[in-house]
């Protein structure tokens, strides 16, 4: 029954969401089978903080879209996904949620936690970050670098950062108390926050400093930006700095793989 339950509940989402444009095809195809796997091999904790990612993340990638739409053609992906973003995203969370059915373990939880908070993190920087009235500074050199640029970050960006990574973690433990029907705990309460916030944050900077240095870039000779787009500014950009092989959906994967790693270590220590 809960299989059948997060089938139909991911795909009215996964619909809606297609029908709003926030997903293509093939990705509201993948975040169908992902929320049946979440939620049948997983509980409400789960389903519920995958939900709460997606769902922000969305609101958040129409909020002000006009403002928005010149920096997103500089982007690799935008705010209609498709199943390979969705799939960076969400599927080292199915992995674990699969593992968890066979090996319970609270391990499985607190690294779930650690790479929901660093996507989230990640996401709420760019879509909040790039509507900052001060340019972004480079994470690794710190100097002043065009608006849209791989690798930049903002004080906006970083507050929104903090508070989406800082959601999950404390949204995250009041669906595993709901799931669970055990008496909730302000101490657990606190330590599942630090565990998002700073796992996620700490996800999320990785995410910006791949990008900035080993993540596939191309250059655009007509404004003479580094993007991750074959196509900018009505012309073909040419290759340019990183690694060929380090695409941007990669670079989502491996932040979140940090992000997770933090989190363990983090749940070892607090809980």
């Amino acid at each position: 029954m809960d299989w059948i339950i997060g089938t139909l509940c991911a795909f009215l989402v996964a619909g809606a969401a297609y029908y709003k444009r926030s997903l293509t095809l093939s990705g509201s195809i993948a975040a169908v089978i992902m929320g049946a796997v979440y939620y049948g091999a997983g509980d409400l904790m789960w389903f519920g903080t995958l939900l709460l990612f997606f769902i922000t993340s969305t609101v958040l990638s129409k909020y002000k879209k006009r403002e928005k739409q010149e920096l997103e053609q500089s982007y690799a992906k935008t705010g209609n996904r498709d199943a390979g973003q969705v799939l960076a995203n969400g599927g080292l969370g199915m992995v674990l949620v699969l593992l968890h059915a066979i090996f319970p373990d609270p391990v499985w939880i607190y690294a779930f936690i650690g790479i929901m908070a660093t996507v989230t993190a990640d996401t709420w920087a760019t879509e909040i970050g790039s509507l900052s009235s001060k340019p972004p500074r480079s994470v690794r050199t710190w100097k002043i670098i065009p608006p849209g640029s791989s690798g930049g970050v903002t004080v906006t960006g970083n507050a929104a950062a903090a508070a989406g990574a800082l959601m999950i973690g404390g949204c995250a433990y009041l669906f595993l108390v709901l799931s669970s029907g055990a008496e909730g705990s302000l101490t657990a309460l606190i330590a599942f926050a630090i565990i998002g916030v700073v796992s996620g944050f700490i996800g999320a900077y990785a995410d910006s400093l791949m990008g900035a240095t080993i993540q596939r870039m191309y250059h655009c000779n007509v404004c003479s930006k580094d993007v991750e787009v074959h196509h900018h500014c009505g012309q073909n950009t040419v290759r340019g700095k990183g690694l060929n092989w380090m695409s941007n959906d990669l670079v989502n994967l491996f932040s979140s793989l940090i992000g997770g790693g933090i989190a363990i270590l983090l749940g070892w220590l607090l809980l």
